[in-house]
Order: C-alpha cells, then sequence, then structure tokens
C-alpha cells in the first residue's frame, strides 16, 4: 500500500518513516502497559488502554482516510 500512494521518487523515504511510526508503537506500547500494570496492580486499565488505541485506529480508518491514491508532488 505504501508505495501504491507514495510519490514518485520517494518510495523509500516513505516507507522509512512508515517503519519508523509502526516500530515507535511498538517499543512504546509495552513501556506504557508497564507503567500501568506498576501502577494499578492488574491488566484491567491496560486492556482500556489497548481497546481505546484500536478504537482510534476504527475511527481513523473510517472517517479520516478518505480516498486511497498516489501523492502527486508540484516539481
Amino acid at each position: 500500500m505504501i508505495s501504491d500512494i507514495a510519490p514518485k521518487g520517494l518510495g523509500g523515504l516513505t516507507g522509512g518513516l512508515f517503519n519508523f511510526c509502526a516500530n515507535f508503537a511498538g517499543i512504546l506500547t509495552p513501556l506504557v502497559i508497564g507503567f500501568i500494570v506498576a501502577a494499578f496492580g492488574d491488566f484491567f486499565y491496560a486492556l482500556i488502554y489497548i481497546g481505546g488505541a484500536a478504537l482510534l485506529g476504527v475511527v481513523a480508518y473510517l472517517f479520516i482516510l478518505g480516498d486511497v491514491k498516489r501523492i502527486e508532488l508540484s516539481q
């Protein structure tokens, strides 16, 4: 999908930025869950956090994404 919407000549940069964001979330989420479990003593609020993140993703997909088409940059 990234290569389909990336501006011509910027596929590597776009893919790298996408992977950075995904990996940052993969690093941050276990840390946040660890802090939540340490603070409250169980996983209840950690599950609330994960559910909220999933709900945010669904809302972004449904209402923010829009049409998927290649980004054109002016020269």
